[in-house]
C-alpha cells in the first residue's frame, strides 16, 4: 500500500487473528527492521524487543494477558521491553558504537558521552525507567505503520500483568521489564471489529493551531 493516509484507515487493533495465516519470513524481517530503525532519545534504544516463537511460553504469557487470544493466535507477538535503569557502561557502548559506525574516534565524541552522562546522571533510577518506558511507544508506532503498509494485521496491547510477563521470560533478574506487546498476522474473517467504522475525533478537536 503506497497511500499512507489508505493504510492508516485500513489499519485496526484487530481482535481475532487467524491462526492458520502467517508471515512470511521475509516480510516479518522487515517488520523487525522497522523496530530496530525507529528513533530514540539521542539514539539510545534503551529497549530490547522479545519475540515470542515458543507456544508454550505464549500460552503463559496469555494466562498474564488474562486469556486474550490474540497472544497465541496471531502469527507472531513481540513483547517490548524497556531498560531498568540507564548505567553508564551503557552509555560508553553506545558512544563506541557511534565511533565504530561512523568511523571516528571514541575521543573525539568525549562531547556527546559528557552530554550524555549528564543527562543520565540528572535522572533517577526511577525517573530513567520512566523514560525508558516512554521510549518503548516510538518503535512501537512505527512497526504499526509498517505493518499497516504491508496489509499486515496488529494488535498493540497493554492489558497484561508486566510481572507475570517477566517471570515467563525470565526477565524479573534482567534489566529489562516488559512495557508493550504487539501481536502481528491476519485478521480472522469473524472479526466483526474489521468492519467497523475507524472512530477518530475531527482535526478541529484535536489540533490547535496558533
Amino acid at each position: 500500500m503506497e497511500n499512507l493516509k489508505e493504510a492508516l484507515n485500513w489499519r485496526y487493533a484487530t481482535k481475532s487473528f487467524d491462526a492458520k495465516k502467517k508471515i512470511a519470513a521475509k516480510d516479518f524481517d522487515e517488520l523487525l527492521e522497522s523496530l530496530r530503525l525507529a528513533p530514540s532519545s539521542f539514539g539510545l534504544q534503551p529497549y530490547k524487543f522479545v519475540v515470542v516463537k515458543d507456544m508454550k511460553l505464549r500460552e503463559g504469557i496469555k494466562n498474564a494477558a488474562w486469556g486474550q487470544s490474540q497472544v497465541t493466535d496471531a502469527s507472531n507477538l513481540i513483547v517490548l521491553c524497556a531498560r531498568k535503569d540507564l548505567p553508564e557502561s551503557y552509555v560508553n557502548d553506545f558512544v563506541a558504537e557511534v565511533a565504530n559506525t561512523r568511523g571516528v574516534s571514541v575521543e573525539s565524541l568525549k562531547g556527546l558521552h559528557d552530554m550524555l552522562i549528564g543527562s543520565v546522571k540528572s535522572r533517577t533510577k526511577e525517573q530513567l525507567h520512566e523514560w525508558n518506558k516512554r521510549q518503548v511507544y516510538i518503535p512501537l508506532g512505527f512497526l504499526l505503520l509498517s505493518a499497516a503498509s504491508k496489509k499486515i494485521d496488529a494488535c498493540p496491547m497493554e492489558g497484561f500483568d508486566p510481572k507475570k510477563v517477566d517471570e515467563v521470560l525470565n526477565l524479573t533478574d534482567t534489566e529489562y521489564g516488559a512495557v508493550a506487546m504487539c501481536a502481528l498476522g491476519y485478521r480472522s474473517k469473524e472479526d466483526k471489529y474489521a468492519s467497523a467504522k475507524k472512530v477518530r475525533f475531527a482535526k478541529e478537536k484535536l489540533f490547535d493551531f496558533r
